[in-house]
């Protein structure tokens, strides 16, 4: 079981850096991949075809802002769940980028979540469905939160 990270750019892993932290609370092991989509997209290809090749679970995580070719360019040909967690640092580049991260064509299945926290939760609960382990550390999770309140 892994999270893999593809991001645009290097600029994107101080971003990727608060999604890992949550990953690490449940011992989810991950790794980081820089390859944009419009730069080297056959980079994309050949990491898209060893995420195929890889037969353990797991969730791809992909961190872009600006324009995001790459959610949808790897959830076209991934296998594994794609989600999205697009690094915005305003309102402004909220507006302005979100829609390359939202709208998709169809038969291209990717999920886009704006918080760092929630990307890395959405991933851990995939992971989840064939983990027992792991389903119980989120029940735990979820508990412990109730109870707060």
């Amino acid at each position: 079981m892994k999270v893999t990270f593809l991001l645009g750019s290097k600029s994107d892993i101080e971003f990727s850096e608060k999604i890992k932290a949550v990953l690490d609370e449940f011992d989810v092991p991950s790794e980081v991949v820089v390859a944009s989509a419009h730069k080297v997209p056959e980079k994309v290809v050949e990491e898209i075809e060893k995420l195929n090749a890889d037969p353990q679970p797991q969730v791809v995580i992909t961190v872009v802002g600006m324009s995001n070719g790459l959610g949808g360019v790897v959830a076209g040909g991934c296998i594994h769940p794609v989600v999205n967690c697009p690094p915005a640092q305003s309102l402004e580049e909220y507006q302005v980028d979100l829609n390359s991260s939202l709208r998709m064509p169809s038969e291209v299945p990717v999920m886009t979540v704006l918080h760092p926290k929630n990307a890395a939760l959405a991933a851990v609960k995939i992971l989840g469905e064939a983990d027992a382990d792991l389903k119980k550390k989120i029940a735990d999770r979820i508990k412990d939160i109730k109870s707060k309140y």
